[in-house]
């Protein structure tokens, strides 16, 4: 019975992981920028919840569809306006720039709301717990791991089911390869990017009834996000996927059974032990020299 409970944890845990990580693998695929951003835009989008919540009395639900958007546009401007400009150098200037914007991102929203947490409670219809045959377990959670895996699944079938997707797909992780082709990439690159952006911020909306609405919840959570990503494979979006609910259940496990210095570390050490016997990572591919 704690088994099944820690389990069912740490998929939901790994659910927070899996949408962060599909939509930071899909832009370095894409743009090969390590925005490190991600995490401010996942704080962004419970603020957004709370705020529309706090001070409109718009409900998560209309969050839920709201908040993705609008910062999902926001991240489209930021590629057009600032990050495209820096393409052609060297990728760790648009990783000082994603770094920097995460910390006046934090200040501003530090500066009017003050960085204590700020509670936000549940939706109303999942306050309460769910019969799952052999335990109940709170519904919210429940609805969270739902939307995670629909989520992942409709992503997956766009990338693969439809033509847009294949492209996207093809151009995540050939880049090269699909420009040589004749296909236009530049095309996508700002979509793409809002598109992560707003899979960051979706995610904020479903963690602010769970975690603490604070200005630095992106930054405790980005680091791990992009071992996630290393694990999975750079650029692989299955593989960060699978990563994602692969180091929530690990986790979980963990922390229920094993000493509380180990939960904090096994990210890592994963990460480690992945980057040491294949540094590709468990789904990425290997570059052959030319």
């Amino acid at each position: 019975m704690g088994l099944l409970t820690h389990t069912f944890n740490g998929l939901v845990g790994g659910s927070f992981y899996a949408l962060l990580a599909l939509g930071l693998a899909v832009i370095f695929g894409m743009l090969r920028v390590v925005n490190f951003a991600h995490g401010a835009f996942y704080m962004l989008g419970a603020f957004g919840a709370y705020v529309l919540l706090a001070e409109a009395g718009i409900s998560f639900w209309w969050a839920l569809l709201v908040v993705p958007v609008v910062l999902g546009l926001l991240g489209i401007l930021l590629e057009r306006s600032l990050i495209r400009r820096l393409s052609t150098l060297d990728p760790l200037y648009n990783f000082l720039l994603t770094f920097g914007l995460t910390l006046m991102l934090q200040d501003v929203v530090k500066s009017r709301y003050g960085s204590q947490s700020n509670p936000y409670g549940a939706p109303p219809g999942l306050r309460g717990t769910v019969d799952l045959g052999l335990f109940d377990f709170p519904a919210y959670r429940v609805f969270v791991f739902g939307v995670a895996v629909l989520l992942c699944v409709a992503v997956w079938w766009l990338l693969t089911r439809t033509r847009v997707g294949t492209v996207v797909r093809a151009a995540t992780e050939r880049p090269e390869l699909t420009r040589a082709l004749g296909i236009d990439v530049g095309r996508w690159i700002a979509p793409v990017f809002g598109f992560g952006v707003a899979l960051a911020a979706l995610a904020g909306v479903l963690a602010a009834p769970m975690r603490a609405v604070n200005p630095l919840m992106g930054a405790d959570l980005i680091i791990g996000v992009f071992a996630v990503v290393v694990i999975g494979g750079l650029g692989s979006v299955f593989g960060s996927v699978a990563a994602g609910f692969g180091i929530g259940l690990l986790q979980a496990w963990s922390e229920a059974y094993g000493p509380a210095l180990l939960a904090q570390t096994l990210i890592f050490l994963v990460m480690a032990l992945v980057l040491l016997f294949r540094p590709a990572g468990l789904f990425g591919r290997e570059e052959t020299p030319a």
